[in-house]
């Protein structure tokens, strides 16, 4: 069976599952009942990617795309702006191949670095709309997660915090100052995720402040 064989029957099988005479499970969910078992899903993805098998990782994977599938359909029957597994594909496609000009296009993007600073470019020209840099970042990330985006986000925006302590040179070592601190706030009675939480809140109430007063200046300056 070829690739392309084989995704279009897993697709035929959730419309079989979530159709008249399939799983009545199947079909009475919703996004919203839906959202526990993808979270569950991603994590057992991380998980297998970091310390799993390839068979693991090909398991995992396609329990993910399963999820996939399922909104999709669930999204392919809904009354309001429906569309399908094949929408989802081509409206991704479209997006890596206007973000990778230097591939698809005519720009001249030729290491690493370029790549990414395009990248970030094109992101930009196509969220011109938003009016934060921080619009768009998931509110149920984790606090170590959400901690990390809002500082890629808002880096040309505010210089991010200095650190009041040496960096460990290695994943190993941050992983293990990270266990001793959250060890020693349990010691002491303190929520290290409700902490970070709060810190990341106040650095972004600092960011969009700065945003603000940036429109204002440009709109304030004699030669707007």
């Amino acid at each position: 069976m070829s690739a392309e064989d084989a995704l279009n029957r897993l697709v035929e099988t959730m419309a079989t599952l979530r159709g008249p005479g399939g799983c009545p499970w199947d079909a009475e969910q919703s996004p919203e009942s839906l959202v526990p078992y993808l979270i569950e899903e991603v994590h057992e993805l991380i998980e297998a990617l970091e310390a799993g098998s390839p068979e693991d990782v090909k398991e995992e994977l396609g329990d993910v795309l399963y999820q996939i599938l399922f909104h999709a359909d669930i999204a392919a029957h809904a009354t309001d702006s429906a569309f399908t597994i094949h929408d989802v594909a081509a409206a991704v496609d479209e997006k890596m191949r206007l973000r990778h000009p230097h591939v698809f296009a005519d720009g001249d993007a030729r290491s690493v670095d370029e790549v990414i600073q395009r990248w970030e470019e094109i992101k930009k020209e196509q969220k011109a709309h938003r009016e934060s840099v921080l619009e768009g970042i998931p509110e149920k990330l984790s606090a170590l997660a959400r901690a990390a985006s809002v500082l890629k986000r808002s880096r040309d925006v505010l210089q991010p915090p200095t650190p009041t302590h040496p960096i460990p040179q290695s994943e190993d070592e941050l992983g293990a100052e990270l266990l001793a601190i959250v060890a020693g706030a349990r010691q002491q009675g303190l929520d290290a995720e409700r902490a970070l939480r709060v810190a990341t809140r106040k650095w972004e109430e600092l960011v969009r402040e700065q945003e603000r007063a940036s429109r204002d200046g440009v709109q304030d300056s004699p030669e707007s």
